[in-house]
Parts: C-alpha cells; sequence; structure tokens
C-alpha cells in the first residue's frame, strides 16, 4: 500500500483516517473548503499538509480518499477529473453506495482505480476536531467492489482497513451493502430519532436509565448528512421500518392480549441473537 494519501473532505472521518494513517508512519496531505479546519489540523498534527484549494495535489498523491457525502463526491470527481492520474488508487467512505461507484468509476481517466469502501464508525459529533483513530478499533469494515474492480484494488482496500486498525473486514456489492446498512445502521437512527421526537418532556434527563442512553445515543445526529443518506437509500429503509413496525406491533398485541408466553418466546429469541454478538 501507498505511504502517500490525499484526504477530500476533513471531516470526522477523514480527519480519523487521517491520524490513523499518520500514526501508522504514511504522509498524509488533505483539501477542505474550511479552511478553519485546515489550520486547526494542522495546529494539532493531524495532516502533513492541507489547502482549501490545490489541485496538483490530486495527481501527486498515491492514494486519494474522498472523505464526502456521495452527491458532494460525485460533483468534485467530475470537477477535478483530469487531474486524477493512471494507475492511482482512489477510494470513499459514504455510507451509501447504489449506483455511486460506478457513477465514480464512468467519471475518474482510464486505469485510475477506484474502490467503494464504507467505515462503519464514528460518534455523534462533526468535524476534525473531534477525529480519533480509536474509532476505528473493534469496527467493521465494508468492501463495495463493482464489476470494474481487480484483485489488486480489493487487497488496497484490505490493507487499508488493517492499517487503520479495524477489527472486521467484509466484501459486499454495493445493492447488498445498501441493503444491510439499511437495517443496522439508517433503521437504528430512525428508531432513535423518533425516541427522542415522541416525548418532549424537559424533566426526561433527571429520570433516565442507561438503557434509554444507550437507545438514544446516535439520535445527536448529523442532519446534513444522515437526511442525505436516508434519501438516497430511501426504498430500502421504508421497507425497514415497515418491517420494523410490523415486529413492535406484533409485540404490542401480544401484550394487550395478556399473551406472556408470546412475550417471553420474544425475549428469548432477541436474547438468543444478541448474544452472537458477544461471541465476536
Amino acid at each position: 500500500m501507498t505511504e502517500d494519501f490525499l484526504i477530500v473532505g476533513l471531516g470526522l472521518i477523514g480527519g480519523s483516517y487521517a491520524r490513523g494513517l499518520r500514526q501508522a508512519g504514511c504522509r498524509v496531505r488533505a483539501l477542505d473548503p474550511d479552511g478553519e479546519a485546515i489550520a486547526w489540523a494542522l495546529e494539532h498534527g493531524v495532516i502533513d499538509a492541507g489547502a482549501t484549494d490545490c489541485n496538483d495535489w490530486i495527481g501527486t498523491a498515491g492514494a486519494v480518499v474522498l472523505g464526502m457525502y456521495p452527491t458532494a463526491m460525485v460533483d468534485w470527481v467530475q470537477a477535478h477529473r483530469g487531474y486524477f492520474r493512471p494507475g492511482q488508487m482512489v477510494c470513499d467512505v459514504a455510507g451509501v453506495k447504489g449506483e455511486f461507484p460506478a457513477r465514480i468509476q464512468a467519471l475518474l481517466p482510464p486505469e485510475t482505480h477506484f474502490i467503494g469502501c464504507h467505515p462503519m464508525a464514528g460518534r455523534e459529533v462533526s468535524g476534525v476536531q473531534n477525529s480519533d483513530a480509536a474509532i476505528f478499533r473493534d469496527a467493521n469494515f465494508i468492501i463495495t467492489p463493482t464489476e470494474r474492480n481487480s484483485a489488486a484494488d480489493i487487497a488496497f482496500a484490505r490493507q487499508l482497513a488493517q492499517t487503520l486498525g479495524f477489527r472486521h473486514i467484509a466484501e459486499l456489492s454495493p445493492q447488498a451493502h445498501d441493503e444491510m446498512v439499511g437495517f443496522v445502521s439508517q433503521l437504528t437512527h430512525a428508531i432513535a430519532v423518533s425516541l427522542m421526537n415522541c416525548n418532549g418532556d424537559p424533566q426526561l434527563k433527571e429520570y433516565t436509565g442507561d438503557s434509554f442512553r444507550d437507545l438514544t445515543r446516535i439520535a445527536r445526529i448529523n442532519e446534513v448528512m444522515w437526511s442525505e443518506l436516508f434519501l438516497l437509500n430511501r426504498e430500502t429503509l421504508t421497507q425497514e421500518i415497515d418491517a420494523f413496525t410490523g415486529t413492535l406491533t406484533h409485540l404490542r398485541d401480544a401484550l394487550a392480549r395478556g399473551d406472556r408466553d408470546e412475550l417471553q418466546r420474544l425475549f428469548i429469541q432477541s436474547t438468543k441473537r444478541r448474544q452472537e454478538f458477544d461471541r465476536q
């Protein structure tokens, strides 16, 4: 794997990549339109060099990490496609794939290699100021190759994930990825947001225990990013919300009719399924 990276988009994930790569001995430069973010990252040693606009850096980097939201990423690549070079590795961090990997591949010059990646990690806060390479420890990393990706492309993504310290690395097609994250990520955020929005009592914080805090931790949410991710995957997420609503209604009906046996069956089933996570 190259030891020279350019990160485009120095937010929470881009900044955490920068920290992890520098800790591994790599050279890291960054581009971001927010000059204050660049200045902060330079002052705190997150990156080796940074700028708000320096197109010459694109072609000279060993690899480019696109740390932007999906639609912004496509627009940026289209505007800068002429600066990439043949043989260069390019990857992303976007939480929705769909048609985006194929669109990016079509935009880039021939022999420039784009491989879709999704680091399944984050925090409830945003910005490079909150970046931390430790968020990748014990986290999952998903690679989303298309038919245009070679074994060498996938190997690059795997080595990147290993360098950053991810616990588990998986491969899914872009479509299978979106189906999976629609359930394990987007639905869970939708539930947390709904919990916080269904009761506006300002005194709740004085009475809640760990269960409510744990369930709603991710309700402290980046509204710009998550509204885009929800809308880009809205068909899948709508189906997952409907399935969850059906399951919750089933539990509610068992409760309403006083069906202790069915409630216990549901609790036993959920306990067994959750135990599988603890065996990893």
